[in-house]
């Protein structure tokens, strides 16, 4: 009887620590724990993994990087670099997890506004790869309502940024 009943509690902490890890995360892009026909099968996908990633993904954002906005494939301008095995988790996030549309950026500010504390590594890697790709959407938007709109998103995912860095 006692072992059942420590079965059973064991089982719903369990299953209570897994629903709150899965909620904090889900609040900031629930996209990442989605797999999608089609697609590698990478689970909450990260592009730092060392040092020498992080250098990757500074040198591949030097060179040149944009999503296609009407198909949302990555396209990194230099070939060579294009051609690496190690960006698969960079194509991954751009194109399946990365929010494209402005109402979906401007949620995630939102919701980057209400967080408290520190952004887990994976998150902060996104939100930048959202400012990068904001910074894109805002250069090609005509003059008007909808630039001054793309402008408010590009100073929130910043200000969330250095939110983040100043965080004790």
């Amino acid at each position: 009887m006692e072992t059942t009943v420590l079965v059973i509690l064991s089982l719903v902490l369990c299953h209570l620590s897994i629903s709150a890890a899965l909620h904090w995360r889900k609040a900031l892009y629930p996209s990442a724990f989605r797999v999608k026909r089609g697609t590698p099968t990478l689970l909450n996908p990260s592009v730092q993994r060392s040092v020498e990633d992080a250098n990757l993904l500074y040198e591949v954002l030097w060179s040149g990087l944009y999503v296609d906005t009407e198909e949302g494939v990555l396209h990194v301008v230099d070939e060579e670099l294009a051609s690496l095995r190690q960006l698969q988790p960079l194509e991954v996030v751009c194109e399946d997890i990365l929010p494209r549309t402005l109402s979906d950026i401007r949620r995630l500010c939102h919701r980057l506004e209400q967080r408290r504390g520190h952004l887990s590594r994976e998150d902060f890697e996104r939100t930048v790869l959202t400012m990068v790709y904001t910074a894109q959407k805002l250069a090609q938007a005509t003059p008007g309502h909808q630039k001054e709109l793309w402008e408010d998103a590009f100073v929130q995912l910043y200000k969330a940024i250095k939110r983040d860095l100043r965080a004790e």
